[in-house]
């Protein structure tokens, strides 16, 4: 995959992701999780062995988004590397908007993402704020 597809790519998953997490759609927020994944920080780590795992642990983030009127969330790539045939990594500064259409600050997240036959998917995500 060329570095323009590579980003074409990387683009459309955010894209879906961000709608997904914003919409607090569980099904389409498990679908872009690889399993096993896991999320690691600096005080707690924890894997998710399955969809329903992903789903159930988003259950809470709906409501989070609803509270401060969140309607859409954008991925600005501030890195992506190549890590190697099928794995990209990718750091992330979500950019919020709200239901009156102003800007929310974001999140940093780093993700490492498996570029495969069945899409891209995350194996580790890593909050950096």
């Amino acid at each position: 995959m060329d570095t323009s597809t590579r980003l074409d790519a990387l683009t459309d998953f955010f894209d879906r992701y961000g709608a997904a997490v914003t919409a607090g759609d569980l099904p389409a927020i498990a679908g872009c999780f690889a399993s096993p994944a896991m999320v690691v920080a600096d005080g707690y780590s924890f894997s998710f062995s399955s969809p329903a795992a992903v789903a159930l642990s988003f259950v809470g983030a709906a409501p989070d988004y609803q509270r401060q009127r969140i309607v859409a969330a954008h991925a600005r790539f501030a890195e992506v590397r190549p890590v190697s045939v099928g794995l990209v990594a990718v750091g992330v500064e979500w950019e919020y908007l709200d239901a009156a259409g102003r800007s929310v600050p974001g999140r940093h997240f780093h993700y490492l993402l498996r570029l495969g036959r069945d899409g891209v998917r995350i194996c580790t995500v890593t909050p950096l704020d």
